[in-house]
């Protein structure tokens, strides 16, 4: 731990540091899913069947929002969304049917300290423990850590919400601890999780991604044969 010229511990001195870029994303591409900047128009059919009144309750617990009640107010919802810098909206597009299968988000982006959050995770029953959805979370990762060159990627969710907790932990994030009381949505109490992972930590995760995703990796019927963690 470095000291000051008053003897007292400071952080690690950073090298030639700058300000660091906004998502600016056309296409992603990758082997099961690609990513697109979200469009209101050419994405919304799909979207529709998993945002509208048809989608499940139990999708809308955690989210400060409920399931649109038709197309009208869906379709504002989504044009709010797609003209928003932050969060930054993101289409997952099946390759094999070509359908937007789930939308997420890039969120409280600090160019200035580099740190970015995941976060208004929404995804279809089509897209629910799939390896499209964990190649479309490892693209994300890649454009984050590789391409935008951040230091720190943080997933934040209800500290009730056990199914976003473990899906963070499965991917690679560190719990750092609870943020008690920290919001109020849809008239209750949210105590807040906070996980996060570190441009190290992804380099540490990358090759595991790499592994898990590879072909060889599922069987005939798409079930995986090596979990990530065993990865």
């Amino acid at each position: 731990m470095p000291l000051n010229h008053l003897n007292q511990p400071i952080g690690e001195p950073i090298v030639d540091f700058t300000r660091g870029e906004l998502p600016n994303i056309q296409l992603i591409e990758g082997q099961y899913c690609c990513l697109q900047h979200l469009c209101a128009d050419r994405h919304f059919k799909d979207i529709y069947k998993f945002i509208g009144p048809d989608s499940p309750e139990s999708q809308w617990t955690y989210l400060p929002i409920s399931a649109q009640p038709n197309e009208q107010a869906a379709r504002q919802l989504l044009q709010e969304w797609a003209n928003s810098a932050d969060p930054y909206y993101l289409a997952i597009i099946d390759k094999a049917s070509q359908k937007v299968v789930g939308i997420f988000s890039l969120m409280r982006i600090d160019p200035q300290n580099r740190t970015i959050e995941m976060g208004w995770v929404i995804y279809s029953n089509l897209l629910k423990h799939s390896r499209v959805a964990t190649e479309a979370q490892y693209l994300t990762m890649q454009y984050v850590f590789d391409k935008l060159k951040y230091r720190r990627y943080e997933w934040k969710c209800d500290s009730l919400n056990q199914a976003s907790f473990n899906a963070a932990k499965r991917l690679g994030f560190q719990f750092e601890g609870i943020f008690r009381r920290a919001a109020v949505y849809k008239d209750r109490n949210r105590d807040t999780a906070w996980l996060s992972m570190l441009k190290e930590e992804w380099q540490r995760m990358k090759p595991k991604f790499e592994r898990w995703l590879a072909a060889d990796n599922f069987d005939d019927e798409g079930k995986q044969l090596r979990s990530l963690n065993d990865c």
